[in-house]
C-alpha cells in the first residue's frame, strides 16, 4: 500500500465527498474487507456494496488484493491503494467540491476514532500513579487554538510530520517485541472563521501590548 495517492480527477474528487464512500474508502485502509463483510458492517445489501467497490475500484481508490474461495464461492478481497490520498492542483478550480470532500473524510476520520475509542481496554486511560502532568501520561488527549500566520502554521506542521515519520522508524525496530503495544495517533488542524476559546492570558497581554 503507497503512503499517498495523488487524485487529479473530477470525478475522483466527488467520490472523496460521498458520504458512504468515504466510509469504505476508511474501513479499506485499516484493512481488507470481502463485500459480504462490508455488508454486514454497514447493513446493506451485497449488490448495493458492490455497486461502490466497483466505481471505487474503477477510479483507482481500491484494488483486489487476494481471492479465496468457500463453499465454492469466490471471495475478493478489497484494500485501499494508499494510507491517503493528496488533492493536486488541476482540482484547485472546484474550490466548492475540494472544501466538501475535505469536510466529510475528516467527519469519517472523526467517526472512526470514537469507534477506536471505545474498543480500546480500559487500561489505556488509567492514571495509576496519579500523574498530574500531561506529558507524563500514557495517552493523550488535548486541544489547542491559537492565531499565527498561515506561514509559520505550514512551518510547524512540516515538523510535526518529520516528528511521525521518525516514530514511525523507531516502531519497526519494536515489530516483534512482546512488550510493544499498538498506538493510534489522530492530527487535525484548520483555520477557523474566528476562535471558540477564552485567550490565554499570554495572548491577552499581547494584545494589549498590540494597542
Amino acid at each position: 500500500m503507497e503512503q499517498f495517492k495523488i487524485i487529479n480527477e473530477y470525478e475522483q474528487l466527488k467520490i472523496l465527498g460521498d458520504p458512504f464512500r468515504s466510509k469504505l474508502i476508511m474501513r479499506l485502509i485499516e484493512k481488507p474487507y470481502t463485500g459480504q463483510q462490508l455488508s454486514e458492517i454497514f447493513d446493506l445489501s451485497r449488490a448495493r456494496v458492490h455497486y461502490h467497490l466497483r466505481e471505487l475500484e474503477k477510479n483507482g481508490f481500491i484494488k483486489i488484493i487476494k481471492k479465496e474461495e468457500k463453499n465454492g464461492i469466490i471471495q475478493k478481497f478489497y484494500q485501499s491503494v494508499a494510507k491517503g490520498f493528496v488533492l493536486s492542483n488541476e482540482l484547485l478550480p472546484h474550490s466548492k467540491e475540494i472544501s466538501d470532500a475535505t469536510r466529510q473524510i475528516m467527519f469519517e476520520t472523526l467517526d472512526r476514532t470514537k469507534t477506536r475509542i471505545l474498543a480500546a481496554p480500559d487500561d489505556a486511560f488509567k492514571n495509576e500513579t496519579g500523574e498530574t502532568n500531561p506529558a507524563n501520561w500514557k495517552f493523550m488527549s488535548t486541544q489547542w487554538e491559537l492565531k499565527t500566520t498561515e506561514e509559520k502554521f505550514k512551518k510547524w506542521a512540516k515538523k510535526y510530520r518529520e516528528i511521525m515519520y521518525e516514530l514511525d522508524e523507531m516502531s519497526k525496530e519494536d515489530e516483534n517485541n512482546p512488550d510493544a503495544k499498538p498506538y493510534y495517533f489522530l492530527s487535525m488542524a484548520f483555520q477557523l472563521e474566528e476562535g471558540f476559546f477564552k485567550q490565554s492570558g499570554h495572548q491577552q497581554e499581547q494584545d494589549e501590548d498590540e494597542k
